[in-house]
């Protein structure tokens, strides 16, 4: 034969066989990623890679085990090569993954052009659109607060202009408008609108009664938006442009007019005056959109002034007992981006809520959330919708029992160019406890591990049961099910499906099976094709634990031991039972466990039957299966 012609068939020979091995060993771990077990997952498709098999399957799904994990470095590197690899043949949901993996390790520009990609690709996808409105992706990325945000409604005050911002001071609302007052209107250049006045209405269900324009000295000529105002309702602060008597005297080198924090005081006439410019306002940058602290001795604002890390930040100021101010602080980097922060408030809880474009969000400025932690704002998590849509949400407030609130959008389906809406808002958490145990014995086991998965793979809560084996996790309200998982070295690690769909509490027990029996790592039985010895996918998935609990006891020593029923020629089923032992062996081998923690891999044929099916016994298939098993006993551990 040619030898270049027997070189091609024995390299496809040897492509076809790697290609079935490669199949084979896969859907084990397709198999703990169908499980959620994505560490595990994690694992077994590095494993591939390491190997050769670099497919679109193994390198998605490694992504995928680290995505689902929150692992963002891991999936931006796993999900980076399959796109470098695979860019033409992958589909959307990879490209759109990949973008909000890269936003989460902030890299907003690289995850603005595969973000693009996935649209270009994705084209008018039903699944895309679902996802991008319903805000999936963001609930696997950062879970959700505990509170439901529902019922929005569009107010009937909202007109064809921008109606936007607000504050809530009892039963009134306070807005800006660009809608025209009455008289000749003046034009703003920048969105051929008129300018922003400040307007009160009566607050009374989802809509506003009365609206009229703020009475006295705060409305000038120029624009004038987002107002707070002190519990007693004697002081207000306010965003103008940086104008003196109705005239815009000061700007800066370029031209540029900036927006300046203002403060009002009520008087006894009931109306706004004694206009007072805040120190720290300065011509060359803006300051503006103030809120208060619960405790009214903070007052939080956004600027541009230099030395932020983005576009705008917000900051904060100490308002002293007599009347001065500390030096603006920054919020650090927590709260402020790269990109724009704007809107504060703070509720009576203390938690921040703001609007950004520079964390991840469903698209332009989302609002978000940071709850107080030692002294400061912690980690940023995003509400999704409706909330937040894929256009500008901001203005977030709430009335002072939390039950209700307003925020605005130019969100598609609204009446003008921003719109108001108000939202109830109410807790919402379901509880999910229950009792883990070992199956066999019935004690408590202590310090296993339970773990909230949501739909989509996102671990919600995980906790550690306590001495009595009990745990208890809460997690936000959902239309649907959550998985729990319950995992303890040792034991084989168990999931439900727990429907929590309008329920404050949920019981999900476990009985663990433990894998270390006495002398014995016990599985279930590990399967063979007829006549043959090589490890199928399902007996892989089977020997994993084995890997597991010997990774787990790093000293343990063990020998396999391999039976076959009494079907069959004697020495024959000895021959094919200690292939298949030495098959088990290797695989194990090949998982990393060192030759010498085998002692030894011996098969025995018919010599050791459980029962009574000896040769020539009439006996069920049943009962020949018993006698069908692989054994691995613990030589020292």
């Amino acid at each position: 034969m040619n030898s270049d012609i027997l070189r091609i068939k024995l390299a496809v020979f040897f492509l076809l066989c790697t290609t079935g091995v490669f199949s084979q060993r896969h859907l084990a771990a397709d198999r703990y990623f169908d499980q959620l077990a994505y560490v595990k997952s994690a694992e077994l498709y590095e494993g591939l890679v390491r190997k050769g098999d670099s497919t679109v399957h193994v390198l998605g799904r490694l992504g995928d085990s680290y995505y689902y994990n929150t692992n963002m470095e891991q999936a931006e590197k796993w999900y980076g090569i399959l796109i470098r690899m695979y860019e033409q043949e992958v589909g959307p949901d990879y490209l759109f993954r990949y973008a909000q993996v890269l936003k989460g390790n902030r890299k907003y520009e690289e995850a603005v052009k595969w973000l693009k990609k996935s649209a270009e690709k994705g084209g008018d996808d039903p699944e895309m659109i679902r996802l991008i409105e319903e805000g999936d992706y963001y609930t696997k990325l950062n879970n959700p607060k505990a509170r439901l945000f529902g019922n929005l409604h569009n107010m009937a005050i909202n007109t064809e202009y921008s109606d936007f911002g607000g504050f809530v001071q009892g039963d009134k609302f306070y807005f800006a408008s660009t809608k025209p007052s009455g008289g000749r209107t003046r034009i703003y250049d920048w969105n051929k609108q008129p300018f922003l006045d400040i307007y009160v209405g009566d607050r009374m269900g989802n809509e506003l009664y009365d609206a009229r324009k703020l009475e006295g000295e705060v409305n000038s000529r120029f624009h004038e938006a987002t107002v707070t105002i002190t519990k007693d309702g004697q002081t207000m602060y306010f965003t103008r442009d940086n104008a003196e008597n109705g005239k815009r005297t000061e700007k800066d080198e370029k031209g540029t007019v900036h927006l300046q924090l203002y403060k009002a005081s009520l008087g006894a006439d009931g109306t706004w005056g004694n206009i007072v410019e805040l120190p720290f306002n300065d011509v060359s940058y803006s300051v503006g959109h103030p809120a208060l602290s619960p405790d009214e001795k903070k007052l939080y604002f956004v600027s541009d002034m230099p030395g932020g890390y983005g576009v705008t930040d917000i900051y904060v100021v100490d308002i002293h007992g007599d009347g001065t101010y500390s030096t603006p602080e920054n919020l650090g980097k927590t709260i402020n981006t790269r990109g724009r922060e704007m809107f504060p408030f703070v509720d009576k809880d203390g938690v921040l809520y703001f609007s950004s474009n520079g964390h991840p969000g469903l698209g332009g400025l989302d609002i978000l959330i940071s709850e107080p932690v030692n002294g400061a704002f912690g980690k940023v998590t995003n509400p999704g919708v409706p909330i937040n849509s894929p256009m500008d949400d901001f203005g977030f407030v709430m009335n002072e029992d939390k039950t209700e609130g307003y925020l605005s959008s130019n969100r598609i389906g609204g009446k003008g160019d921003d719109d108001i809406y108000h939202f109830t808002a109410r807790e919402c958490m379901v509880t999910i406890n229950g009792v883990v145990t070992d199956k066999s014995s019935e004690e408590p086991l202590v310090e296993a591990s339970v773990r909230i998965v949501a739909p989509g793979g996102g671990v919600v809560a995980k906790v550690l049961t306590d001495t009595d084996g009990q745990y208890s996790l809460k997690a936000d309200c959902l239309e649907g099910s959550y998985t729990v998982v319950a995992e303890l070295e040792d034991y084989r690690a168990e999931q439900q499906e727990v429907n929590v769909n309008g329920k404050e509490e949920a019981e999900v027990n476990f009985a663990l099976t433990p894998l270390i029996v006495e002398d014995e790592i016990v599985i279930n039985p590990i399967y063979f094709d007829y006549n043959r010895w090589e490890i199928r996918p399902d007996a892989e998935y089977e020997l994993e634990h084995i890997v597991s609990v010997m990774n787990a006891h790093p000293e343990m020593v063990i020998k396999i031991e391999a039976h076959t029923d009494s079907r069959g020629n004697d020495a024959y089923n000895e021959k094919l039972s200690d292939n298949r032992a030495k098959a088990t062996r290797d695989y194990l081998y090949s998982r990393g466990i060192a030759e010498e923690r085998i002692e030894s891999a011996i098969g025995y044929g018919e010599k050791h039957l459980l029962n009574h099916c000896a040769n020539g016994v009439d006996c069920t298939e049943e009962e020949h299966q018993q006698n069908r098993r692989s054994s691995f006993i613990i030589v020292r551990r």
